[in-house]
């Protein structure tokens, strides 16, 4: 263990490991496929860098999350580190250029997103390529008992086939039992091995509001508990008028989605991990590999899709181990909208069919051709072209990705590209401007095949050599693709659509049980664990998540907000759930008057009398005109 201590030593500069981080570095360093259950805020990531280093060859990292996989590849290259990602988006030549780099040992981490490996082109390098171990983060996609299933992720035992003697570590933060079953299966785990640490976070209290004003109870959580906050609601639209709202009242905040700008997006980030913002306002594209300790509150003022979804993000809070919150606030209207999430997450078959048909026909494309075809995919253009609602047809595209029609990226940035349209000889006998000469000069000499394909530039890298503003390299390409002397396509945020599959003739459209029905049907059960979460009135809701991880034997926090409401009637949590449990047992078979019921409970008749009295407030028992308590 000496040495992985001393790699961390150097490269991270911690002296020790977080617990079960030390088990899981020897179990796959040993050889053994391995699952690690790490919550959120874990250090799931220093479990496969640490063994890395320690060992010969290239671990190969899968990750979905694009913009997690550029932060990670740029940290591990400030630490001296050699790493490099793969994903949709990027050129042929770039790729094809960095897969022959890991071959011939450029790098010790190679990022790939689970939809690039199963390209030809990827199998045949990475056969070629000495791979020390698998890493797979987010393994919970592999599952389709899991909330985020991806069919892109089964592709990873093709890999095992490819390379059968290298061992696996899955990582997640949030996995049922079921789905830890399923994970280990589908990664075709030769020994099931599980390290699992408890979900338990004994600094942090769960809270659940039933509120009819949610700006108003929002401003005065945040004015009563000091401290950064996290803010989480459901559209992007939301984000800025909440953010705006907190600053009219003289809290510092700002909004965040996946919509904005890179640059935007780090700025808010950085101002906040270093406090000058007190407060993000985010939807569920923040938090993903930020890693900021002394958050004291994260609040959800919309309900979560799955309980999975709602343990991640409310885990953000209190990471340095000091007391946090993690409140819900709820009111009667948001089970209606939660339950109109089912409609828009799965549409009717035949609407699912017609987007289909529209995408083939937006991108030109005949049946049985465009097999591993890949576009930029801009859906307000695709819904304004075919008169489409743009929430029903993103979710139809979700589920003509879990069939293997298509695979839809994330939002990334796309670099800029440039290709000579003019050939070499003719490009020397046009009369050009300086400018536009020092321009072309510049970018022969940075960047190879650009009379061949559209290349990758960078117009920072060029102003920076031409020591010219980024404006003005960026008229100057302009000016030459006027001109027709280039094609000059700038950077722009796209997602980015592949059709894995040859296009079918639209009646011949498999969408079954599994894709659909089955997938719709687990939908429906996650959101009534939400709703049951949220309006239940007695149970501790710690217990409540950690049940449902497959803790059942979870003791009450004693710091939610049921458990503060017991406390409130000085019983005990054990006294009251003995007490509150021999009352409904009672009571199931007959109707008793209150000091019936004191004489029949061993316990004194002040702390009956209080679980009464709590149990009729709660709508849990009532009383008939005879006073006698009956079960509601």
């Amino acid at each position: 263990m000496q040495q992985y201590l001393q790699i961390l030593k150097q490269y991270w500069g911690y002296d020790e490991f977080r617990p079960l981080q030390g088990d899981i570095i020897r179990s796959i360093a040993a050889g053994k496929d391995t699952l690690g259950l790490m919550p959120t805020g874990g250090g799931k990531s220093l479990t496969f860098q640490v063994p890395t280093m320690a060992m010969e060859g290239l671990c190969v990292v899968v990750t979905p999350l694009i913009a997690l996989m550029k932060d990670q590849v740029e940290n591990l290259k400030k630490r001296d580190i050699a790493a490099a990602a793969i994903f949709s988006g990027m050129s042929h030549n770039d790729i094809l250029m960095t897969l022959d780099n890991a071959v011939f040992e450029a790098y010790k981490f190679l990022y790939v997103s689970p939809e690039r490996l199963a390209t030809p082109i990827f199998m045949e390098k990475i056969k070629q390529t000495k791979v020390c171990m698998i890493a797979v983060d987010e393994s919970h996609c592999i599952s389709q008992w899991g909330y985020d299933f991806r069919p892109s992720y089964l592709r990873i035992a093709d890999i095992r086939e490819l390379l059968p003697e290298v061992p696996v570590l899955a990582l997640t933060a949030t996995a049922t039992p079921e789905v830890v079953d399923d994970i280990q299966r589908q990664l075709r785990f030769k020994v099931p091995n599980l390290f699992q640490k408890s979900f338990h976070r004994s600094n942090l209290a769960y809270v659940v509001r039933t509120v009819e004003n949610k700006d108003e109870n929002l401003l005065k959580i945040l004015n009563n508990v000091p401290g950064t906050s996290v803010v989480y609601v459901r559209n992007r639209k939301k984000t800025k008028e909440v953010a705006d709202f907190l600053n009219m009242n003289g809290i510092s905040a700002e909004n965040f989605h996946a919509g904005l700008k890179n640059e935007t997006k780090d700025a808010k980030q950085s101002r906040w991990k270093s406090g000058d913002t007190r407060v993000i306002v985010a939807t569920n594209a923040f938090g993903m590999g930020i890693d900021k300790a002394e958050v004291r509150t994260v609040i959800h003022l919309d309900l979560p899709d799955s309980l999975e979804a709602y343990f991640q993000e409310a885990g953000r809070a209190g990471r340095d181990e000091q007391k946090a919150y993690a409140v819900l606030l709820y009111n009667n209207g948001d089970a209606t909208k939660l339950k109109k999430r089912i409609a828009d997450s799965f549409p009717e078959k035949d609407m699912i069919r017609k987007v289909y048909e529209s995408l083939g026909n937006y991108y030109q494309m005949a049946v049985g051709s465009g097999l591993d075809s890949v576009f930029a995919f801009d859906i307000a253009d695709f819904c304004a072209s075919f008169k489409l609602p743009i929430l029903i047809t993103y979710s139809s595209m979700k589920i003509l990705q879990q069939a293997g029609y298509i695979e839809l990226t994330d939002e990334q940035d796309s670099s800029s590209r440039v290709l000579f349209i003019v050939g070499k000889d003719a490009l020397y006998n046009i009369k050009h401007t300086p400018e536009q000469e020092k321009l072309i000069h510049i970018l022969l000499r940075s960047y190879t095949g650009l009379f061949t394909d559209l290349a990758s530039i960078n117009e920072d890298t060029l102003a920076k050599r031409l020591e010219w503003t980024h404006e003005k390299v960026y008229e100057q390409l302009v000016g030459l693709a006027k001109e027709r002397v280039i094609q000059y396509i700038p950077r722009k945020k796209t997602p980015f659509l592949t059709f894995v599959r040859e296009r079918e003739a639209t009646q011949r459209l498999a969408l079954g049980k599994e894709a659909y029905d089955d997938r719709r049907e687990r939908f429906i059960t996650r959101i009534t664990s939400v709703l049951n979460y949220a309006q239940e009135e007695n149970i501790c809701r710690s217990q409540i998540l950690l049940s449902y991880f497959g803790e059942k034997e979870a003791k009450p926090c004693g710091k939610c907000d049921i458990c503060l409401k017991k406390k409130e009637t000085n019983v005990s949590t054990d006294e009251f759930e003995t007490i509150r449990k021999a009352i409904h047992q009672m009571l199931i078979t007959d109707e008793l008057t209150v000091n019936a019921l004191i004489s029949k409970i061993p316990y004194k008749e002040a702390k009956v009398l209080n679980v009464v009295r709590f149990m009729l407030d709660n709508g849990q028992i009532t009383e008939n005109k005879l006073m006698k308590l009956k079960l509601k």
